[in-house]
């Protein structure tokens, strides 16, 4: 099948148009405010051997890393692979991100084969363990930040398998409410498998594969010229991430060679006996959201474009922390300091195009009881660049949720909020 940038561009935008959509239906669908109101998912399609094929422009820290939750299924299940069910994950060590933060996915078949596979990550705002909000503190451990779920067999034709879904409510606070977003991402799956069949029809088998190899390699060629274009050269950078004693140090080394780029964390700090450790899955989001930012946006955003783009780090620091370390943290605040050190050193190849540094949190806010769990990221100032200046009160970084609207806040949970705004003089 012959392809033309023409043809390419379509697709991809059928593609992107088949992601875009699952996650208007996720969230239209949704039950808890964390997912109607904050949209704090994300969703994507991917190639039968899990390479990511087109995502929403939703949160930067799922969608780097939810490729290895596909993989994680696909290794576990192998040729015992059923096509009319969905799967489920939560596992960091499974490509996960923390506990909170559940990727349903779906196999697609066509003409009895496996053609690609649908998925959506949601943070579900308890998944159990020591505290409500499932991100305890003083969490040393990962069971202790709540339901543990490895690479499982969740549903099967629409219908939840109770071996997933009994251990998964019981451990929760707040059962119904997450009964109601399960709900909505299983649905949100069964929108993206009939956009990408309806895709197969349109296409024929041999041209829906001929599509998608053609748009990888396309990423891939985009990215890789972009990273040409960038003066080779090894750029170093330290951050901090501050622990509850002293700081500990993220280190980087990103080296540009021809149309290579590779990211080395060696000298980070150990892991920690806390919570804010990251796992290698994060540090891969990061890198790719920071090598997004010193590039052009315009190149096609799948598993193609980055193929040029690798990544080390020690394992068991805190960049790459190994089992059972807590890592709640790590997703929601080490993150943000990980893609700063990456940002620290890509300004040094491409200053016009990284911006100055932004907020470097999330700012969570967590409330609860044993009957409601509230959950908020609150906006701060991002950095300015050349030509433009900075904004204030917004995500930045890896995470791209919107907040709670007070109303919403006040009419779902036990609250009542005096004052909300900028604070004068904060930036």
């Amino acid at each position: 099948m012959g392809l033309n940038a023409i043809d390419l561009e379509v697709a991809r935008h059928r593609f992107t148009a088949a992601a875009d959509e699952m996650g208007g239906v996720l969230r239209r669908t949704g039950y808890s405010p964390n997912i109607k109101e904050r949209a704090d998912f994300s969703t994507a399609l991917f190639v039968p051997a899990g390479e990511l094929l087109a995502q929403a422009e939703h949160i930067p820290v799922h969608l780097g890393s939810m490729p290895a939750s596909v993989q994680a299924v696909i290794d576990a299940f192998g040729s015992t692979l059923e096509l009319d069910a969905q799967y489920a994950v939560n596992d960091p060590y499974y490509g996960g991100t923390h506990l909170n933060d559940l990727t349903i996915v779906r196999p697609v078949a066509f003409g009895g084969d496996l053609v690609g596979w649908v998925a959506n990550r949601a943070h579900h705002s308890d998944v159990g363990g020591d505290a409500p909000g499932s991100m305890p503190a003083d969490a040393t451990r990962l069971d202790q930040e709540g339901h543990v779920v490895p690479p499982t067999l969740a549903a099967r034709q629409g219908q939840w398998v109770p071996e997933f879904l009994d251990p998964f409510l019981a451990a929760t606070r707040t059962p119904d409410e997450r009964v109601g977003d399960l709900s909505a991402q299983l649905g949100a799956n069964e929108v993206g498998a009939r956009r990408l069949i309806e895709l197969c029809e349109a296409y024929g088998p041999a041209g829906i594969s001929a599509v998608c190899d053609g748009l990888l390699d396309y990423g891939e060629r985009r990215m890789r010229a972009a990273i040409g274009d960038l003066p080779d050269g090894a750029y170093e950078f330290e951050d901090y991430v501050e622990g509850p004693d002293r700081l500990h140090n993220i280190a980087v080394r990103v080296t540009i060679d021809g149309s290579e780029l590779h990211a080395d964390f060696a000298g980070s700090a150990p892991q920690v006996e806390a919570n804010f450790n990251s796992v290698e899955a994060v540090a891969v989001s990061c890198l790719y959201y920071a090598v997004r930012v010193a590039t052009d946006p315009s190149i096609p955003a799948n598993g193609g474009c980055y193929r040029s783009v690798t990544m080390s780090s020690p394992a068991g620091s805190i960049v790459s922390a190994e089992p059972p370390a807590a890592v709640a943290a790590g997703n929601v605040e080490t993150s943000q300091r990980i893609a700063d050190a990456l940002l620290g050193a890509l300004a040094q190849a491409a200053p016009e195009a990284v911006p100055a540094a932004s907020q470097g949190t999330m700012n969570n806010v967590l409330a609860g009881s044993d009957a409601f769990a509230y959950y908020e990221t609150v906006g701060g100032g991002q950095g300015g660049r050349r030509g433009l200046a900075g904004q204030s009160g917004i995500h930045t970084g890896m995470t791209n949720t919107k907040n709670t609207p007070i109303e919403s806040l006040v009419q779902h949970y036990p609250l009542r909020i005096t004052a909300y705004g900028l604070r004068s003089g904060s930036g």
